[in-house]
C-alpha cells in the first residue's frame, strides 16, 4: 500500500514537473504543431519511463531497460533543473512586475519574455546537466577522526571505510564501481563499512562485480545493512549479491569486534512494505550491548531515535544524496537533522551522513560530489 502511494505521489509531481515545462515550450513558441504532438507523446513516455524500465527488468529486457533507463533519467536531471531555472525567473518577471505597479517608475525593460525564459533555462539546464555528469564521476574523499578513550591505546588507531548509495545497477555498473573501490582499497580499511543501497535494480556479471568486493583487504571485516533500494530491487537477490561481496549483513543485529568495538546494524524502514524488516527497536538492540566499548550503529536513513541516542557512539547513515542535484539539497535539508556531514549529538556522539558514492535516477549530481568516507577512530591521548 505504500509503495502504490509512493508511486502515485511519485507520478503526479512528475506529471506536473512536464506540464509546467511544456507550458514554457508553449509561451515560448518554438514547436510547430507536429513538434508539439511528438513532444506530449515522449513527455508521456518519459513520466512512467521510471516503472517501464522496472517491468523490462523483471521480463530481462536488460538492454531495452538500460538504454529507457539512460535515457529516462538523464531527462529526469534535465527537466528538474529547466522547471528550477525556469521557476527562478518566472519569480524574477513576477517580481519586477509587482514593483512596477508599486514604485513610482516601470520596470518591465529589465523583464524576460516568455521566449527569452526557455532559451535561458534550456542552456542553464544544459550546461548543469553536463557539468553534472562530470561531478558525479569525480570520487571525493571524506576523512574525520573520532578520538575516543574506548579505543584500547595498544591499538591506536582503527580505520573505518564508508560506501554508501552506491546503486550498482543498469547506470552504475563495473566502470564506477573501480572509481569508488580504488578509493576504498588506497584508504587501506581495517573494516569496511555498505550503510545501503549498495544495489539497484538489474546487475550483469555479477561475480565480477562481487569479485571486485572480495579482492579489498579489511582485516576486521566488511558489514553492511539494507537500504530502500535492497528491496525495491528483490531482497533475496540483493543478499545474495551482498553476501557473495564478502559482507556480514546486519539486520536488526549486533555483533563484537576485536573485544574493544560494537557494530550494530538495522534494516530500512522500507521492508515495512513489503513484510520484511527485522522489528527491533533500536533501543532493544543498542541497550543490549556492553557500553564500555565503542558502538558503531548502521542506518541507512539519517534519521535520529530518541530512545536511542546515547546508546551508540557513532551513527553512519546514507540515503539523502546531500539532494544529489542542487536545489533538491533544499528540500533534503526540510526532512533530515543532517543531509551530509558530521552532526555532533548528546553523550559524545555523532552522526554521519555520507553523500553517497553512485547515482539514484539521473546520472548527474551538481552541489553533491560523490564520497568514500574514512573514519578513524583514534585512541584518546
Amino acid at each position: 500500500m505504500r509503495l502504490l502511494i509512493f508511486l502515485l505521489v511519485f507520478i503526479s509531481i512528475y506529471s506536473l514537473l512536464h506540464f509546467y515545462g511544456l507550458v514554457k515550450v508553449l509561451r515560448a513558441h518554438v514547436l510547430n504543431t507536429s513538434g508539439l504532438v511528438a513532444l506530449i507523446i515522449f513527455m508521456l513516455i518519459m513520466i512512467f519511463a521510471p516503472i517501464l524500465v522496472r517491468l523490462l527488468e523483471t521480463a530481462n529486457f536488460d538492454k531495452t531497460a538500460r538504454m529507457l533507463a539512460y535515457i529516462g533519467y538523464c531527462w529526469m536531471g534535465v527537466l528538474f533543473l529547466f522547471v528550477c531555472t525556469a521557476l527562478v525567473l518566472d519569480i524574477y518577471r513576477i517580481l519586477l512586475t509587482t514593483g512596477t505597479l508599486i514604485l513610482p517608475f516601470d520596470l518591465s525593460r529589465m523583464a524576460l519574455t516568455s521566449r527569452q525564459i526557455f532559451f535561458v533555462s534550456l542552456a542553464v539546464s544544459a550546461t548543469v546537466a553536463i557539468y553534472g555528469s562530470f561531478e558525479a564521476n569525480r570520487i571525493q574523499t571524506e576523512h574525520i577522526t573520532i578520538k575516543t578513550p574506548k579505543i584500547p591505546k595498544e591499538v591506536g588507531r582503527v580505520r573505518i571505510v564508508q560506501i554508501s548509495d552506491v546503486h550498482i545497477g543498469l547506470i552504475v555498473g563495473e566502470n564506477r564501481l573501480e572509481k569508488i573501490l580504488d578509493r576504498v582499497i588506497a584508504a587501506e580499511p581495517d573494516i569496511l563499512i555498505s550503510t545501503g543501497d549498495l544495489v539497484d535494480g538489474q546487475m550483469d556479471d555479477v561475480s565480477t562485480l562481487t569479485e571486485m568486493f572480495r579482492k579489498i583487504p579489511a582485516k576486521m571485516g566488511k558489514y553492511a545493512i539494507t537500504g530502500n533500494h535492497e528491496f525495491y530491487a528483490g531482497l533475496k537477490r540483493a543478499l545474495k549479491f551482498t553476501k557473495n561481496a564478502g559482507f556480514t549483513i546486519l539486520r536488526g543485529e549486533a555483533l563484537s569486534i576485536n573485544g574493544f568495538l560494537n557494530i550494530a546494524g538495522v534494516d530500512d524502514m522500507a521492508g515495512n512494505s513489503y513484510g520484511l524488516t527485522r522489528n527491533i527497536s533500536e533501543k532493544a538492540l543498542l541497550s543490549a550491548l556492553d557500553r564500555d566499548k565503542f558502538t558503531l550503529f548502521l542506518k541507512h536513513r539519517p534519521l535520529l531515535e530518541k530512545d536511542a541516542t546515547g546508546l551508540y557512539d557513532l551513527q553512519l547513515s546514507g540515503h539523502v544524496h546531500k539532494g544529489q542535484i542542487f536545489p533538491f539539497s533544499l528540500v533534503t535539508m526540510l526532512f533530515y537533522p543532517e543531509d551530509a556531514g558530521m552532526l555532533a549529538l548528546d553523550n559524545n556522539a555523532f552522526l554521519y551522513v555520507s553523500r553517497g558514492c553512485g547515482t539514484w535516477g539521473p546520472p548527474i549530481r551538481f552541489l553533491s560530489p560523490p564520497e568514500v568516507t574514512i573514519i578513524d577512530l583514534v585512541a584518546a591521548g
